[in-house]
C-alpha cells in the first residue's frame, strides 16, 4: 500500500508497540499517549480511517475545519490539534458536553449545539470559504447534508465525507445506498475519490469531492 501523505501536525508515532497515527494534543478517549502526542485510532474515526488507506484528502495542516456530526469529540479533537478554527455541529445535548470537556485545552475548536441538517441555524457563527467539510452524521439523507453545506465551502475546498448506508436504509444492500448518495452529492460536488472503509468500518463509503 501506498504511504498516505500526512497533513503537517499528523505524524507516525510508536505507541504499544505499534507504529500508530497520531497528534499533539491533551487525550480525549482514553487512547495511549507518547510524549505529548496521541494516538489517533482508525477504528473509532472514519477520517483517521481515511488517513490509514491513503486517501488523498487534501490535508495540509491549518485548515478552517466545518465537522458535521462532531458526537463527543473522538475525531474532531483531533482535527483541531493539527487544523486552524474548527468548527464542530452536534445536535444531541449529550455528547455536546464531552465535546465541550474536548474543546477545553484547544482554543481552535468551536463546539456548536445544532442540527446539521439545518445550516441556516449557524451561518451567522462559520466563516464564510471555509477550506474543508468533514461530515460523519448518522441520519438519513447524508448526502443532502453535504449538499446544504455546500454554501460554506470555499470554490477550492474539499469534503471529507463518510456514508453510513445503516444510517440510510438497513435492509438495502449498501453498494445501491451508496450509488443513490453519490448521485445527490452530484448536485453540488465533484466526486474525487471514493473507497469502502471495511478495513476498519463495516458498511462505510469514504467520499473526497470538491464543490462544483
Amino acid at each position: 500500500m501506498t504511504e498516505p501523505t500526512l497533513p503537517d501536525g499528523v505524524e507516525r508515532r510508536e505507541m504499544d508497540g505499534e507504529n500508530r497515527l497520531a497528534t499533539r494534543g491533551e487525550p480525549v478517549y482514553g487512547e495511549p499517549t507518547a510524549g505529548g502526542w496521541r494516538a489517533w485510532d482508525p477504528r473509532r474515526s472514519k477520517l483517521g480511517g481515511m488517513l490509514e488507506l491513503g486517501f488523498d484528502t487534501g490535508l495540509c495542516g491549518g485548515e478552517t475545519v466545518l465537522y458535521l456530526g462532531a458526537a463527543s469529540g473522538t475525531t474532531v479533537s483531533h482535527v483541531a490539534d493539527f487544523a486552524g478554527p474548527t468548527y464542530a455541529v452536534e445536535f444531541a445535548p449529550r455528547p455536546v458536553r464531552d465535546l465541550l470537556d474536548a474543546a477545553e485545552p484547544r482554543d481552535r475548536l468551536f463546539p456548536l449545539l445544532k442540527d446539521a441538517r439545518k445550516p441556516q441555524t449557524y451561518a451567522h457563527v462559520v466563516e464564510a470559504d471555509v477550506d474543508v467539510i468533514v461530515q460523519d452524521v448518522a441520519t438519513r439523507g447524508q448526502a443532502t447534508v453535504a449538499v446544504r453545506n455546500a454554501q460554506f465551502l470555499a470554490d477550492d475546498g474539499r469534503l471529507l465525507l463518510a456514508i453510513k448506508a445503516r444510517s440510510e436504509d438497513v435492509t438495502a444492500a449498501p453498494d445501491e445506498v451508496f450509488s443513490e448518495a453519490l448521485d445527490r452529492l452530484r448536485d453540488a460536488y465533484d466526486v474525487l475519490e471514493t473507497r469502502r472503509l471495511d478495513r476498519f468500518h463495516e458498511d462505510h463509503l469514504g467520499v473526497v469531492a470538491t464543490p462544483k
